[in-house]
């Protein structure tokens, strides 16, 4: 049977990629530290996927199994020998710690296996698979990276599905939303898995996904929170709120129909479909899971301020964005590292100066200048 090597046990591995992949007739190797998890894997070899509907659909995943990365690491060189894919849904932050794993791995392959290996990073990251090459590289001599190169190929992707937090009380079963969407770039006529749909350029998907889904859930997140809101779909049963998403993503909609030609029509309704898809009650989703991580969420290749800058470029509104920004500043979630990390920030420091250190904006731009605005303004 063939096999695939999937980074991240956890409900997105699970639910998703790890789905996906035995559906299609692959045995999928799970590599996680959970040890709960692995254990429980190797001695079911099967879960169900639910469905967040009224009829609460399910499908069986079988052919799957687990390894812990840091007691097997012998187990993971082996899975990863025989593998068509390696994948990961571990978030980008993760990516460097499991490198040298991998590169180990590589390099043990490489020397007794001339068969292709297709690495994917499957990350809410822009080039998420570039930066993993570039830290796996970061761990081999130069003689393996000349024999990988023929060997192992490493494509960029865009993931899409609305996997909520949820207290599976010791089962491996998980729910999902019934969309989903990977797309990955490529013009190698790769090994088909079910549900994977290939292109040759990837921006326009993945900007338009990032600065749409991505951007969206954050801004219902960071204005739920501020409203005293506990789930997503609580939160737009608010009309102003729905209101205030709808312009924001009409900003991030007027920079990709102008970076790449979308057509205007199409792109309005692919944002009603995101914003119907946020609505659904049976995902239960709680506004501190989907704003976790504020200090991520305002990188500068992020999905508040990358669209942002990107819009003033070109001319276009960003004062939605800003305010979005200036929200995303207000999330003081004490149960969140980056979001207790950020308040202190803040508290030592002035806006302006925490923009250019979390976001790269000059203090002087005009959109910090917008961003302080909506702030003040918000805060009182």
């Amino acid at each position: 049977m063939k096999t695939a090597v999937h980074f991240g046990a956890g409900n997105i591995g699970r639910g998703f990629i790890g789905a996906l992949f035995s559906q299609s007739g692959y045995h999928v190797t799970f590599v996680d530290i959970a040890d709960a998890i692995i254990t429980k894997l190797n001695e079911e070899q099967k879960y169900q996927v639910k469905l967040a509907t009224e009829q609460k659909e399910a499908v069986t995943v079988e052919n799957v199994s687990g390894l812990n990365n840091l007691s097997q690491e012998q187990d993971v060189h082996e899975a990863i020998k025989g593998a068509v894919y390696l994948t990961t849904a571990i978030g980008p932050n993760i990516l460097p710690r499991i490198a040298p794993l991998i590169a180990k791995g590589l390099a043990a392959r490489v020397k007794e296996n001339d068969e292709k290996l297709y690495v994917i990073a499957c990350e809410n990251q822009i080039s998420a698979t570039d930066l993993l090459k570039g830290y796996i590289f970061d761990n081999l001599d130069e003689e393996t990276k000349a024999a990988i190169a023929d060997k192992v190929y490493f494509f960029n992707s865009a993931v899409d599905r609305i996997v909520p937090l949820q207290d599976n009380q010791g089962s491996l079963d998980v729910l999902v939303e019934p969309y989903y969407e990977w797309v990955v770039e490529t013009k190698e006529d790769i090994p088909h898995v079910e549900g994977m749909k290939i292109v040759p350029d990837l921006g326009p998907f993945i900007e338009r996904k990032l600065f749409t889904v991505n951007t969206g859930h954050a801004v219902i997140a960071y204005l739920g929170y501020m409203n005293g809101k506990q789930t997503i779909d609580q939160t737009l049963a608010d009309e102003e709120i729905v209101k205030q998403v709808r312009a924001t993503l009409g900003e991030t909609g007027a920079y990709l129909i102008h970076q790449y030609g979308l057509n205007e029509e199409e792109h309005q309704a692919y944002i009603e479909k995101i914003i119907n898809r946020f609505k659904n009650r049976f995902l239960n989703d709680d506004v501190t899971r989907v704003g976790r991580s504020p200090l991520r969420k305002l990188g500068p290749n992020d999905r508040l301020v990358k669209p942002a800058v990107e819009a003033e470029k070109a001319g276009l509104s960003y004062t939605n964005l800003a305010r979005a920004i200036a929200s995303a500043l207000l999330f003081n979630n004490a149960q969140d590292e980056e979001a207790v990390k950020l308040q202190q920030m803040i508290s030592e420091s002035d806006i302006p100066s925490v923009l250019k250190e979390v976001s790269g904006l000059d203090t002087d731009s005009a959109i910090t200048q917008e961003v302080v605005r909506h702030y003040d303004a918000l805060k009182k």
